[in-house]
């Protein structure tokens, strides 16, 4: 199958038919479902409507706080002529002190109130007035104490409590109000000295439910405000006000805390049920919300999203047709060259053609194969020289040092006039320079042991009962291939500093054996061994700037011998590392007392295999 099919068969198994498929689950999950997300919303909204009426509570509560708090209504309850109280008449208001006058305004400049009027405490009065209304009859303050509120008051202890329309109609009468009661105490004997009755207008509320009406009309939603009775209190519609929410309801329904929501027949018709309980009051919050209306909306979607699902089908299908062919064709062609530049053809080119975009990515692959072989290119010529820079800047540091000491040991014997001894070491010196000065980096292991052996020799016309040495490398890891000059520091190390002061006569052994593809070449000497801060001045790879505030402060001879007992080593470990890699190098082992092995592990080849790898890299 080419591309073009490929693509059209995944646009049509991947994106249209899950996309039908996922439709159509959407749909039915949706439809069976939408009781339960109709009801997170209507929480919600119904959650809303209790915040907006819980500020109209709390705004009507601030004002009457504010009278009890400037005393007002103390002074009214005590005062010798409690029908002179009424803060809204002005005939008075010339003999109001100033707390009146200022309770007055916003009393007066508020909307929302129809009526106050107190109780005294303990006296068998008429309710004082403080706002009067026209046509109403305050209950008396007998039969106000007879009434269950009157408890229910004294125990809130100053506390409101809310009355809404219908619940109580013997205190708050036929019409439609929200009734505040709350206990008034003296601010500061606390004594208590009488009842607050305000009644407030139901504008307010019915703006709440008229705006959130308004907005859920395309639901055919309806709100009201219920007891936990049934007593429908407040219906925006005016429909149902004073009757039991039961007679319309075909199931029964217990009011309790929290949200609930439901499916029942109201009213005749089918309607979602939400009811949410007030805090702090014992009304609830009832929706009802008709299910067809809701249904509609969801087969209203599922016609749509099928004419979606078929123009789509049709657009893929001309797309296509029409313009998938170019395309594809161009783009496998790409793909065919990249695959080649995988397989390491880096000289693989597109053939340019066409106007568009297409054109571009066809010069651009070309373009970045051009780029990619110029740095190819130069990357290994930089490569290759710095390699070969640095490995001469190590061979550089190991042959002045070397011929230092063997200079200097040459010179110990001719003031010693050993001359003998000196034409042997001067004859094995020049052996070791016909090795060393030699353009080739490498040399066979065999060749390496002649050299060493050679430095050995010298060593012993000096320190001839200092030490002894072994070697025992198999005949076989002989034709091998090592850096030249590596194991001479090695060896070098233990005789200048290993030996140095023991009572006892030094061993060199220098063993090699094979494993996992690798020369492994030990050399252990049963020297002073060194202790950690010793051994800290062979790490190899690291910077010869001293970074240490101590390294700083250190005597200059200390610090030169420091430098002098690493720089060997240090070396050699160097010039390992760039030429075969990471993985092989030096690996130092000491204690004091106890001796020192260091094992150097290079990969094991013989000069034709690595000269073949050379090629193939070059």
């Amino acid at each position: 199958m080419n591309l073009r099919n490929k693509l059209f068969t995944a646009f049509l198994g991947l994106i249209i038919i899950p996309l039908f498929a996922l439709g159509l689950f959407t749909f039915f999950i949706t439809y069976n479902s939408i009781e339960k997300k109709y009801s997170q919303q209507a929480e919600y909204s119904l959650k809303a409507i209790s915040y907006s009426i819980s500020s109209v509570f709390k705004e009507m509560e601030y004002v009457t706080d504010n009278g009890i708090a400037t005393s007002v209504f103390a002074m009214a309850l005590s005062a010798k002529d409690p029908d002179s109280q009424n803060l809204i008449t002005d005939s008075e208001l010339l003999n109001l002190n100033e707390r009146q006058r200022s309770f007055r305004n916003l009393l007066y400049n508020h909307p929302a109130i129809n009526y106050a009027f107190l109780y005294h405490f303990n006296r068998e009065s008429a309710p004082i007035p403080i706002f009067s209304k026209e046509n109403f009859q305050a209950l008396p303050f007998d039969d106000f104490k007879n009434n269950r509120l009157y408890h229910e008051v004294i125990e809130l202890n100053g506390i409101p409590k809310w009355l809404a329309p219908h619940e109580f109609p013997e205190l708050t009468g036929t019409e439609p109000v929200f009734t505040q009661i709350r206990l008034v105490k003296d601010v500061n004997t606390l004594r208590k000295l009488g009842f607050l009755v305000v009644q407030i207008k139901t504008w307010e509320f019915e703006d709440i439910f008229r705006n959130l009406t308004l907005s859920n009309n395309h639901q055919n939603t309806s709100f009201m405000l219920v007891n936990n009775d049934g007593l429908i209190l407040f219906d925006p519609g005016g429909t149902m006000d004073g009757q039991n929410i039961r007679q319309y309801l075909r199931q029964n329904v217990e009011f309790r805390e929290g949200y609930q929501s439901f499916k029942a027949n109201f009213n005749g018709e089918e309607n979602i049920v939400s009811i949410y309980h007030l805090d702090d009051y014992a009304w609830n919050l009832v929706s009802f919300t008709d299910w067809n209306s809701l249904s509609q909306e969801v087969t209203s979607f599922a016609k749509w999203f099928l004419v979606i699902i078929g123009a789509c089908l049709v657009t893929a299908i001309v797309f296509n047709r029409l313009f998938m062919n170019r395309i594809t064709g161009t783009i496998a062609v790409i793909v065919r060259f990249m695959r080649r530049v995988e397989d390491g053809d880096l000289n693989a080119r597109v053939e340019e053609k066409g106007e568009d975009e297409l054109l571009l990515l066809s010069k651009g692959f070309n373009n970045l194969m051009n780029r990619i072989n110029g740095l190819f290119a130069q990357i290994k010529q930089e490569q290759r020289q710095n390699t070969e820079a640095q490995m001469r800047l190590l061979q550089a540091q190991i042959k002045p040092h070397f011929l230092f000491n063997t200079l200097e040991s040459i010179n110990v014997l001719a003031v010693q006039n050993e001359g003998r001894k000196v034409s042997e070491m001067v004859y094995r010196l020049a052996s070791i320079l016909r090795i060393s000065i030699q353009e080739r980096e490498e040399i066979t292991l065999e060749e390496e042991i002649k050299h060493l052996v050679s430095y050995l020799e010298i060593q012993k016309f000096r320190f001839e009962d200092v030490f002894d040495y072994e070697i025992d490398i198999p005949k076989e890891l002989r034709m091998s291939r090592i850096l030249k000059l590596t194991l001479q520091p090695l060896v070098e190390n233990s005789i200048q500093h290993g030996f140095e002061g023991i009572p006892y006569k030094g061993m060199i052994r220098v063993t090699a054996w094979k494993e996992r593809g690798n020369v492994i070449i030990r050399v252990e000497d049963n020297g002073l061994g060194m202790d950690a801060e010793q051994l800290a001045a062979f790490e190899y790879m690291a910077s010869d700037d001293p970074v240490d505030n101590h390294v700083d402060e250190a005597p200059d001879h200390v610090v030169e011998n420091r430098e002098r007992r690493g720089l060997g080593i240090r070396s050699v470990a160097d010039r390992i590392r760039i030429q075969y890699g990471d993985y092989y190098g030096l690996y130092i082992c000491s204690s004091r007392p106890g001796g020192t092995v260091i094992q150097c592990v290079i990969p094991y080849h013989d000069g034709r295999r690595w000269e073949h790898a050379e090629s193939t890299a070059g």
